[in-house]
């Protein structure tokens, strides 16, 4: 049997194998990719943390790959987006089927079970651009060959594939904060998880036998702190926290901000129906149909917004918070102008963690030390 649920980001309601529920509050990740370097340290504090066991050599909860050549596992995105077809939006309402209602026969979800070989090449693709470089051309934005870095964890969907296709019912979803976990006594390893997970982030564990997964590092969360990846991000790019309803927006709540308010982060892939909860503000440098394709129809407003947020000191305040603070910020407000101004994170107990200058200081250093009796090259 399935169920009519309202997805708010394909703006209409669809099928799923449960009735709608959502959690008292939902854990949520911001990702900037025009920042990202894909240096992999949030990728090695990951593996560090969660995933250094053995059996867990190819599991990586965190990866960041080069788009539009790199994938892990191998085409992952690809091969579903093929499955599933034409992809089309009405205006702001996704007319195509999402993975629920393209289900094969006997299957609750449209998807596909990756080959050992599918893991063997995390990095496949890295650095590479869309195109070779013609003589003669120069870099404009949009770049003519183009790629970009796309940083991935679970999304913690509020309609998870995994979850509804565990015939186990191993999978679940806590409703105190959104996140979905496996209950490794139940699992018997049937692997249904990874078939139907659209982003392909739950892995199979051979020397157990059992299905694995992101758990969002929720002994951390528990206790105010952001998650690993965010933390240990050289390039502070990400930002973690919760959000609320799309219909009880919190304009001071930086999650709800960026996704509900200013609608500058997007999912990625919405019309798979799984309404992920990792959103990311699309890079700048990519052609404008290769963006609505991975975030949907508010990729060209999005970039619109990003490359004009200096004249939006609330919004860029708010891109400065980012990486600033080990603390999950649940409130944030700016104070004072653009030269001086700051952005300043408050605490569920709305106490002060984090203050940022919305414009970073420039300091101009002496070229001769004389102190030190050096002598700098780099001065600014």
């Amino acid at each position: 049997m399935m169920y009519d649920v309202y997805n708010w980001q394909l703006n209409r309601k669809m099928k799923y194998p449960y009735p709608e529920t959502r959690p008292e509050k939902q854990v949520a990740w911001v990702f900037d990719t025009n920042k990202c370097i894909a240096c992999q340290t949030c990728t090695m504090a990951c593996k560090n943390a969660w995933t250094s066991g053995k059996g867990q050599e190819y599991m990586w909860w965190n990866n960041v790959e080069t788009k539009p050549w790199g994938f892990f596992p191998l085409a992952w995105d690809v091969r579903l987006l093929e499955k599933l077809g034409g992809q089309t939006w009405d205006g702001d309402r996704y007319a195509g089927r999402t993975i629920f209602e393209a289900g094969e026969y006997g299957n609750l979800a449209l998807g596909y079970l990756p080959q050992e070989d599918d893991y063997r090449f995390p990095n496949l693709g890295e650095d590479e651009v869309s195109a070779a470089v013609q003589d003669g051309q120069y870099i404009r934005i949009p770049h003519q060959p183009w790629m970009f870095y796309l940083p991935r964890i679970c999304n913690h969907c509020t309609y998870p594939g995994c979850l509804g296709a565990c015939p186990r019912k191993a999978t679940y979803k806590r409703n105190e904060d959104g996140v979905v976990l496996v209950d490794q006594k139940r699992c018997q390893g049937y692997r249904e998880c990874l078939r139907t997970c659209p982003y392909k982030k739950v892995f199979f564990r051979p020397l157990t036998g059992r299905s694995e997964k992101c758990i969002s590092c929720y002994p951390a969360v528990e206790q105010g702190e952001q998650t690993q990846c965010v933390q240990n991000c050289i390039g502070k790019i990400r930002l973690f926290g919760f959000k609320s309803r799309w219909d009880q927006a919190d304009a001071d709540n930086p999650i709800d901000y960026l996704v509900h308010v200013k609608k500058i982060a997007l999912p990625l892939y919405p019309q798979f129906g799984t309404e992920p909860n990792v959103y990311y503000i699309p890079p700048v440098n990519v052609p404008e149909a290769f963006n609505r394709q991975l975030f949907g129809p508010g990729a060209a407003e999005a970039v619109r917004q990003y490359r004009s947020a200096v004249e939006d000191m609330k919004l860029t305040g708010l891109l400065m918070l980012f990486g600033c603070t080990g603390r999950i910020v649940r409130s944030f407000k700016v104070e004072g102008d653009v030269r001086s101004g700051h952005c300043i994170g408050y605490d569920a107990g709305g106490r002060e963690i984090v203050r940022v200058p919305v414009k970073e200081p420039i300091v101009i250093r002496q070229e001769y030390d004389e102190q030190r009796n050096v002598h700098r090259i780099s001065i600014t």
